[in-house]
C-alpha cells in the first residue's frame, strides 16, 4: 500500500474511537465487550455505553466541558475502562495517574495535570485525600469497584475532531522527572492502527497491562473498541494464572513485554497446548520466542517499536509455524493464516521465519504513515549499519504528541529541525528497511574507551543457563572518568548463582571491554507496572553497598 492507501484506511468512517465505539453500540449493543476478570464482571456494548453515559452526565454535572483535564487514579482496570469513555463523551481529557506514585511523586502529577475532577477507586481515594495539601482545587470523585453511578442529568453531546486533545500520558520517569504528553484523538488511531490492520472483530483481546501507559489503554483497550471485538482486562499481570485468563475469554491476542515471557515458561508444563492464543505482540524482541510459540502454539509473534510520544511506528511478523499451525483450527480467530500473512506484506511488514535467529533488538520495517531516521548528533543521517538516534516526520497532520504539558522548552528541543527525535539509538540493517534498536540514547556505557550498550551485555547475560532476566548498569569506574558495568540477575527456579559459571560465560562471549566488572544475584528484578525494570533502584542500591568499605569485595574481571 502506498502512505495515501494506509491514510485513507486509518481514517476510513472516523478518528474517533468513542464515535466508532457508538457504531457498534448500535450495530451489536448485545456482543460482550468488556470482561473484567477481578470482579468477574462481563459487560455488553450496551451495558458500556449505559454506564459510561451516566458517568459522563455525572461529570457534566461537576462543570466538566471540551478540553478539560480529568484524572483518573484507580488500580481497578474496570473503573479506568468505563472512565476513559466517559471523559470523552464529555470532550475533556483522559489523564491517568500512575497509582503506585506516593508522596511529592503523586502531588507532582496532579499539580502538573491541574485535573478539574479527579476519578478514583477507593484505594486512589485515600492516597489523594492523604496528599491533598498544596495542591489545587479539584472535585474528587470516588468510584467503588462496581463503578458506582455520579450524580448528573443529561448525557453530554460533544463532537470531537481529529486534533481535539485526547489524553495526558506519562512517560515512565525512571530517569528523569515525568513529562505529561498531550495526544489527540488521531494519535490514538495511528497508534492501533499498526496493530488493529492484522486484526478482525472475531479476534478477542487479553490485557493486564495498566491503563495509565498508551500499550493499555490504546493499543489493546481502544484497538478492541475500534474492531468490534471482545476483550478481557486484569488489574496486574500474574504468569501463574494467564492460561486460565487467556481460557476464560478465549483470548486469541496479547501483549507481553519484557521478564513476562521467562516468567510465564518457568511456570509448570500443565496441558499448555491447544488454546486459543495464536497472536502474540512482543516488546522488546526476545531470543525466546520460538520456545514461546512452539510450547504454547502461538502462531504468528510481532515485534515493533511504540513510544508515548511517536505512537506506533514499526512492525515486523514472525511466522512460527511456516510448515504448519500451532492454535487448532477449531479454536482459530481471526485472519486465517494465509491472509495474515498476505496482509501484512501488503502493508510492507516483513515476514520473517520464526524459527531462524534474528538481530538482537529487531524492530521491523517503519510505516509508510511516517519518515523516519537515524540521525548524528547535528541530525544528519548515519550511513547502514551505524548506530544513531532514530527520529521521525509524520507525512499526516496530528499523528504525533501535541505538546509536553507545562514544557514547552522540552517541547521545542524534541521537535528540532521538523525531525521528532525519539532519544532512542538505532540501526538500520544494511541493504535492508529493518532497524534494531540498540539502546536508548543514554544507555551506553563508556568502557576503556569504547562504547558499549547496555542492551548488548544483557543479552548476552540472558544466553546463560538458569538466567532469567538481566540488568546491566553503569557505575563510576574504579580507576579513571569512564564506566565500570555491573549486572544483576534474576535466576530461573531451580538455579544456583554461580559467579564464576557467569564471569567464564562473560569471558568467552565477550570482549574485556564489555564484561561485567561487578554480578549480583537478586531474587526479582525491580519493575514498573509495564514491566520495565528500575534501574535507577539497582544503581542506588549497589553505590551504596559499594561506598561502604566492609561490603566493597569486588575484584576485577
Amino acid at each position: 500500500m502506498t502512505p495515501a492507501d494506509l491514510f485513507a484506511r486509518m481514517t476510513e468512517g472516523s478518528d474517533v474511537v468513542r464515535d466508532v465505539f457508538d457504531r457498534h453500540v448500535a450495530a451489536q449493543g448485545d456482543k460482550l465487550f468488556l470482561y473484567h476478570g477481578d470482579s468477574d464482571t462481563r459487560l455488553s456494548y450496551a451495558d458500556v455505553r449505559a454506564r459510561t453515559d451516566r458517568m459522563a452526565a455525572g461529570l457534566a454535572a461537576f462543570g466538566v466541558g471540551p478540553g478539560d483535564h480529568v484524572s483518573v487514579h484507580a488500580r481497578d482496570a474496570l473503573v479506568s475502562a468505563l472512565a476513559m469513555f466517559a471523559i470523552w463523551r464529555c470532550g475533556a481529557v483522559f489523564a491517568p495517574v500512575n497509582y503506585n506514585l506516593r508522596g511529592d511523586f503523586l502531588r507532582y502529577q496532579i499539580r502538573d495535570t491541574a485535573p478539574k475532577v479527579l476519578i478514583a477507586d477507593a484505594e486512589g481515594v485515600a492516597l489523594v485525600q492523604d496528599h491533598r495539601d498544596g495542591l489545587p482545587e479539584f472535585v474528587l470523585a470516588g468510584l467503588g469497584g462496581d463503578v458506582e453511578t455520579l450524580n448528573g442529568t443529561g448525557v453530554p453531546q460533544v463532537a470531537l475532531a481529529h486534533d481535539d486533545p485526547a489524553a495526558i500520558i506519562y512517560t515512565s520517569g525512571t530517569t528523569g522527572p515525568a513529562k505529561g504528553v498531550k495526544l489527540g484523538h488521531r494519535w490514538i488511531n495511528q497508534y492501533c492502527f499498526n496493530a488493529r490492520i492484522l486484526n478482525t472483530g472475531e479476534d478477542v483481546f487479553h490485557c493486564d497491562l495498566p491503563l495509565y501507559h498508551v500499550g493499555g489503554a490504546f493499543s489493546i483497550l481502544a484497538r478492541a473498541a475500534w474492531l468490534g471485538s471482545s476483550i478481557g482486562i486484569w488489574d496486574r499481570f500474574s504468569a501463574t494464572t494467564f492460561w486460565d485468563r487467556i481460557g476464560s475469554v478465549g483470548a486469541s491476542c496479547a501483549t507481553l513485554l519484557d521478564v513476562m515471557i521467562p516468567h510465564i515458561l518457568s511456570q509448570p508444563a500443565s496441558g499448555d497446548r491447544p488454546n486459543t492464543l495464536n497472536k502474540v505482540h512482543i516488546q522488546p524482541y526476545t531470543t525466546r520466542h520460538h520456545e514461546f510459540a512452539r510450547r504454547f502454539g502461538v502462531d504468528f509473534m510481532t515485534v515493533g517499536f511504540g513510544q508515548t510520544e511517536s505512537g506506533s511506528i514499526f512492525g515486523g511478523v514472525l511466522d512460527e509455524f511456516p510448515d504448519g499451525q500451532g492454535t487448532p483450527p477449531d479454536l482459530w480467530k481471526g485472519l486465517s493464516p494465509e491472509s495474515y500473512r498476505a496482509t501484512a506484506r501488503t502493508i510492507g511488514r516483513p515476514v520473517f521465519d520464526g524459527r531462524t535467529d534474528l538481530p538482537k533488538g529487531m524492530m521491523g520495517a517503519p510505516s509508510g504513515l511516517v519518515e523516519v531516521a537515524a540521525l548524528d548528533e547535528d541530525d544528519m543521517p548515519v550511513a547502514a549499519g551505524q548506530v544513531g538516534q532514530l527520529c521521525i516526520r509524520p507525512r499526516y497532520p496530528a499523528m504525533i504528541l501535541q505538546e509536553y504539558i507545562n514544557k514547552p522548552e522540552a517541547t521545542l528541543k524534541v521537535l528540532k529541525n521538523c525531525w521528532f527525535h525519539t532519544g532512542d539509538a538505532v540501526r538500520q540493517l544494511p541493504d535492508s528497511a529493518n532497524y534494531v534498536f540498540v539502546d536508548r540514547m543514554g544507555g551506553f556505557f563508556r568502557v576503556r574507551g569504547e562504547n558499549v550498550s547496555s542492551f548488548e551485555v544483557e543479552s548476552v547475560m540472558l544466553r546463560h543457563p538458569g538466567v532469567r532476566a538481566a540488568a546491566a548498569i553503569p557505575v563510576p569506574a574504579q580507576a579513571g572518568e569512564e564506566d565500570d558495568i555491573a549486572v544483576f540477575l534474576e535466576l530461573e527456579d531451580g538455579a544456583l548463582p554461580d559467579e564464576a559459571a557467569v564471569r567464564a560465560h562473560a569471558a568467552a562471549e565477550m570482549p574485556p571491554y564489555m564484561r561485567p566488572r561487578h554480578i549480583r544475584f537478586i531474587t526479582a528484578l525491580p519493575v514498573t507496572p509495564t514491566n520495565k525494570i528500575e534501574k535507577y533502584k539497582l544503581r542506588a542500591s549497589l553505590l551504596a553497598e559499594l561506598a561502604d568499605p566492609a561490603e566493597n569485595k569486588e575484584t576485577a574481571s
